[in-house]
C-alpha cells in the first residue's frame, strides 16, 4: 500500500500520530484550573498560543513570579474573553513571545531540584555591561 492510498483510505492520518489517538479537547476542568490560577496568584498575565501540528490552542498564565500554568482551551476567542472577564491582560505568544520571568522561574526550579549543577551557560541571560 503506497502513501496516496493510505491517506485515500483512512482520510488522512490523525492529530495523534501512529497510535490512532486524538488529541485531548478542552473541557471544564481545565477553565476550572485557569480560573484557580488566576484567583490565587497576583501578576497574572494570559497568553494566548494557536494552535499547531501537536496541540491544540492553549493559555499560558504567567504570575508575577514566573510561576506558570497552561491548559488546553476552545479558542484563541475563548482564551482573550476569558481572561478578560477576569481582569488579566492577554497576548498573542506567537507575537510577544513569552516572558522571560517565566523562563527565569523554570531556570531556578531546575536548580533547586540539583543544587550542585553548575548552570548552563547558553542559557543564562548575557550579563550586564
Amino acid at each position: 500500500m503506497g502513501l496516496r492510498d493510505r491517506f485515500r483510505r483512512h482520510g488522512g492520518l490523525s492529530r495523534g500520530g501512529p497510535t490512532g489517538s486524538t488529541v485531548r479537547a478542552a473541557d471544564s476542568e481545565d477553565a476550572r484550573h485557569l480560573r484557580a490560577f488566576v484567583e490565587s496568584r497576583r501578576g497574572v498575565e494570559g497568553f494566548v498560543e494557536p494552535r499547531t501540528t501537536v496541540s491544540e490552542v492553549t493559555l499560558l498564565l504567567v504570575a508575577h513570579d514566573g510561576e506558570w500554568t497552561r491548559r488546553r482551551v476552545a479558542s484563541v476567542e475563548w482564551a482573550h474573553d476569558f481572561a478578560n472577564r477576569l481582569g488579566v491582560p492577554s497576548y498573542d505568544a506567537a507575537v510577544v513571545g513569552v516572558p522571560q520571568r517565566m523562563r527565569d522561574y523554570n531556570r531556578r526550579q531546575k536548580q533547586a531540584k540539583n543544587p550542585d549543577r553548575a548552570p548552563n551557560p547558553f542559557s543564562s541571560p548575557p550579563p550586564t555591561v
